[in-house]
């Protein structure tokens, strides 16, 4: 579940108004959002679903290995788009924005709130590293689960926030005649606007 606070701008009011509705009609996964990275190395993109945890004003709060795939190409381009899409209620949210990483007590506040078999998982997993066989895997997280000191979070994982400057929100609509609203931000306003289908 997403935790929204000290929301200060329309397209994150708005953000929460439809994840609560999309929650009521039964979504499953509602805080699962695709984002999107490039590699700089072959300006290649990269999408991937993680599980947005914190929307706190302007910022998307989620939770990763800080030497994964995906972290490399944070760290090499700061520019990221991200995607959330709830059939049940016809709604997809579309942002753009830059990302970084939290400050080390926000991750530490939310490791200590986890279930001690996924802080087994961080404290075992080179996210994205090759490694023999699933096996392995799993040998690796029941050693950290019965031996590892579960509440103390591992240096390589960590919290990224996103700081939108785009928004689209779009509703389907009967004859493919849906609604595009588009918030861009200038001079920290927020500008709105309406797409055509």
């Amino acid at each position: 579940m997403i935790t929204f606070s000290n929301l200060e701008n329309k397209p994150s009011s708005l953000l929460e108004l439809y994840y609560l509705k999309a929650v009521h009609a039964g979504q499953q996964n509602p805080d699962a959002m695709c984002i999107s990275s490039i590699n700089k190395k072959n300006s290649t993109p990269h999408s991937r679903f993680v599980n947005l945890k914190y929307s706190n004003g302007n910022e998307l709060i989620f939770f990763s290995n800080y030497q994964s795939n995906k972290a490399k190409q944070f760290d090499s381009c700061n520019s990221v788009s991200c995607l959330f899409f709830w059939q049940t209620i016809g709604i997809q949210i579309r942002i753009r924005g830059t990302i970084r990483k939290t400050s080390s007590a926000i991750s530490d506040k939310h490791f200590a709130l986890r279930s001690e078999e996924k802080n087994a998982l961080a404290i075992s997993s080179n996210q994205s590293s090759v490694i023999s066989s699933f096996d392995e895997v799993k040998k690796n997280f029941n050693n950290a689960l019965n031996n590892a000191n579960l509440l103390k979070r591992p240096d390589n994982w960590g919290g990224y926030s996103v700081e939108p400057n785009y928004f689209e929100f779009w509703e389907a609509g009967t004859n493919r005649l849906n609604k595009r609203e588009q918030f861009e931000l200038h001079s920290n306003d927020w500008v709105y606007s309406i797409l055509e289908p």
